[in-house]
Formats: structure tokens, sequence, C-alpha cells
């Protein structure tokens, strides 16, 4: 059966009054032993832009001051929360006219149609070196998840008991793709591809529209995409909810803001019956680096996730002796004020810091307890380190991996767990699009062998019923063979 792909144009109403307020890292633990460094003491002044990040030795922290550097920038969830929680609970026919109304009045963009099919979409044009690129990536990212598909495996555990453990694609997902202040068709892609894989039947994509009410013209590439409407919390209750245009999904998928996850969380709790990939906040990366690592490299790769937006989080932790921070800290200084979205990037590194770790193993250690969404592990023989991560989104070795690759076209899914969540979820995979259910089929020796030792459990339980269902069965077995028996003499 062809997947429904279905697709809405959400815009960046009510953004600007549902900001929250500006929040620190460190008011929890203001006795951190702070490292001097030029680029603590003096900052870095980038005309308008500021740039500067704390440092800690770890060996000179306790336990209390290295746990207190996992948190990330505080999110005051209970007022987020409050606000998020009436809107996702919108009735579906206020909700169409809301968000018909709030695109016009805080976005300017009078839509005709809030769902758009994208079967009836113009092939987009695009500039050959575009399309030979975001053809790459979908011919990466396709193969990896691909190659994520399992075989059916059949288990007969015991002389006529067989089981095994089938796949089936989820029936409709939602995907959001963040827009904001940056159009991000990539991320269209790592939801689309693993969805189309799998074979989900309907497909329902949220992405912001472009101020004549058109979307990205990657966004529809490859017939992967669809089209919703205006701000984050409508479209993701839209999606949960279902409306008259706007079908009803399973799985909400895709990235967010601090509101976009708050949403996610209360509808997973609702009575919308929803599930959602995980609670992806903020993008944030993990530098490991020793003397052998390249500053400019660096400072490229703590920018690469400073850009993202200003509550963003990005770690360095250096590794033994030989390290030149004065070059890396002048990298920093130098290609954040070149950069077009620096003042972003400044904010984010103002809640950043630096940590110094005498060995490869107190790094990784630190990482772990960190759990970042990126940790890339630039350091000689980077590869051999790999065994020891436990907790990260993805991991990226050595000085030619940077983590740009794994957000664009290595084939690697880019939404990933933020937060420290990376202890314990995964990232966005295949699997996300499927569900499992596990089939089990006995003969009558089967349940011979293996009936008697279910009844005696049931019983141990005090439930008789279970018992029975085995037991009345087993009966009827014997009184069969004992019938055959007679017929035979």
């Amino acid at each position: 059966m062809d997947s429904q792909f279905l697709c809405f144009n959400r815009t960046s109403l009510l953004t600007k009054p549902l900001l929250p307020p500006q929040s620190h890292l460190f008011a929890a633990a203001p006795n951190f032993y702070r490292r001097p460094s030029s680029l603590q003491s003096k900052g870095f002044a980038l005309s308008s832009i500021r740039c500067a990040i704390k440092s800690y030795r770890l060996s000179e922290l306790n336990r209390a001051e290295v746990d207190g550097l996992k948190a990330r920038p505080r999110i005051d969830f209970s007022s987020i929360f409050s606000v998020v929680s009436s809107l996702s609970k919108l009735e579906f026919f206020n909700l169409m006219l809301l968000l018909c109304r709030y695109t016009a009045k805080f976005d300017k963009v009078n839509l005709d149609n809030v769902v758009v099919d994208v079967s009836g979409l113009p092939n987009p044009e695009l500039d050959a070196d575009v399309r030979e690129a975001f053809d790459v990536a979908y011919v990466n990212i396709y193969a990896f998840h691909f190659a994520q598909k399992s075989d059916e495996k059949s288990v007969e555990n015991m002389k006529g008991v067989r089981c095994k453990r089938v796949a089936r694609s989820i029936g409709s997902v939602g995907l959001y793709v963040p827009g904001g202040t940056a159009v991000l068709p990539s991320t269209a892609l790592m939801l689309a591809v693993p969805a189309q894989i799998a074979g989900c039947k309907t497909v329902v994509l949220a992405t912001p529209p472009s101020q004549d009410g058109s979307i990205c013209k990657v966004s529809h590439f490859h017939r992967l995409i669809f089209s919703i409407f205006p701000f984050q919390v409508q479209a993701i209750s839209a999606m949960a909810w279902g409306t008259e245009s706007c079908p009803k999904v399973e799985k909400v998928f895709g990235p967010g803001n601090q509101y976009v996850t708050a949403a996610k969380m209360i509808l997973q709790n609702s009575e919308a019956m929803i599930s959602i990939d995980m609670p992806a906040g903020p993008s944030e990366v993990l530098v490991i680096a020793d003397r052998y690592a390249s500053p400019v490299h660096v400072a490229a790769d703590l920018l690469s996730q400073a850009e993202h937006g200003p509550d963003s989080q990005v770690v360095l932790v250096v590794v033994g002796d030989g390290i030149d921070m004065e070059a890396i800290e002048q990298e920093i200084s130098k290609q954040c004020q070149a950069l077009p979205r620096g003042e972003y990037a400044s904010k984010a590194l103002s809640h950043s810091f630096s940590v110094y770790a005498r060995d490869m193993i107190e790094a990784i250690s630190f990482s772990n307890l960190y759990a970042p969404e990126h940790l890339i592990i630039n350091a000689e023989n980077a590869e051999k380190w790999e065994g020891l991560v436990e907790n990260a989104g993805s991991v990226f070795l050595g000085q030619w991996t940077p983590e740009s690759v794994g957000d664009y076209a290595s084939g690697t899914n880019h939404v990933l767990p933020t937060y420290g969540y990376a202890r314990m979820y995964g990232g966005v995979s295949l699997d996300s699009f499927l569900k499992y259910m596990t089939v089990q089929s006995l003969t009558e020796e089967g349940l011979r062998n293996l009936g008697p030792f279910v009844a005696t459990m049931a019983e141990v339980e005090g439930l008789d019923a279970h018992k029975r269902a085995v037991t009345l069965r087993l009966q009827d077995i014997e009184a069969r063979r004992q019938q055959q028996r007679v017929t035979t003499t």
C-alpha cells in the first residue's frame, strides 16, 4: 500500500511573548573552582558580540561540584507547562480557527490551505549543487536506516513451542521540523526517510512557511514531505488530536525548543493517546581534545552547535598537557565574530564551559556523566576509546569527523536525546517508526510438554482460570488419545 504524505505550514507566532526568562547554569553551585584563563578573565569583545566560557579543573572539584556541571541551562518547565497545557487542549474547531488567525496576525501570511498534499506540489527547481548535496544525503541516510532492518527469527524453545518477534510500522506519524531562526530541511530527511522505509501509511509534517506561504523547496524534494501551520504547540496539538483536515497521528517526532518539548510531554500523557520519540530540547556538543587536536577545528566544532540558538550549550574537555588553550580561545573569538549567527553563539557560550581532565579515562568518565547529544573525540587514536563511551546521542571519532557530517549527510540520524537524556534514550532510528509484537504457536505436543509447568505456576499465583485454560486442553488431548487407543484396538 502506498504511503499517504501530508504536510502543514507551521509559523512562529507567539514565540516572542512566550520566551522564557534568562537563567544561569551555575546558580546551584556557586563555589566551583575556576581555572584562570584569558578567555574567562577577559572574554572577547566582538564588536557587539562577546564570547566567553567558564573553565574548571576536574581534579579540584568535589563530587557535588562535578555533578553540578552536568546540569543544563535551567528551564522553568512549571510556567511553560501552564502555557502549553491550555494551548494543547484546544478543541480542533477552535484550533483551526486560531491557526489561520494567528498566522495572518503574527506572520503576515495568509494561507489558502493549512494542509497540503505533496502529491499536488510541483517538482521544485533547485540549483544543481543543492540537488546533488541532498541526493547524497538522502542516499546515505536511506542506506544506513535500511540496513537496520532485521530478519524475522523464529525460535523453538522446546519441542512444539515456537516463538517469534515481528515488526509492524506505526500507522500514522507526525514529524515536527523546527524552523524559527533557521530552515532545517535536513531534519525532514532524518525523519521522513526512516518513516518511508518503515512503511508508515500516513506521515504529517509540520514546518514553517515563508512570507508568501510557501515551504522550503528542499522540504518536498524526493516527494517525502507534506505541509502544516502556525506555532510549535498548535502544530503538535493538531497532529496529536487530529482536525477536520489534519489526520490524527499515533507518534510525534522531532526536536524543538522547550515549548515543543513540553507540548510533546503533556500530550503523551493526555487522552490524545500518542507516544513521542524522546524529550529532545536545545542542541549541545561535548568535545574531548588532546594536544594533537587543531585549535581551529575545536573552535569550529564548538561554534557549530552554539550557533543553533541562545539556549544551546557546548562543553570542551581538554586532556593532559600541551594544549594551547589560548589558541583555542582566540579561534573561538575570531570565528564567532565572523558568523552571521554570532549573537546566538555568543549567548550559548555564556552558559557553556571547559574542563581540564588529567587523561582520557577522566575525560570520558565526565562525558558519560554529562551524557551529551553529540560527543566529538578529537584525540590521537580516537577509535580505541569508543568502547568506554556509555552515554551519548551520537559519537564522532578523530580529527576528520566534525559533528556537521552527522547533522547532514553521513547517514546517521541527527534527531538525538539532549539535556542528559542520552543516559536512557537513543536517537531516532528505523525502530522508532516500528512497533514489535511477539507471536507464539504450539502444537499438541508442545502444549503437552509446556502445559503442566504453566498450570503449576498459575496455581502458585492463585489464578485458576489461567490454569484451566491449559488443563482443560490437556484433558481434551488426553481424551482424544484414549479414544484413538480404543479405536485402534
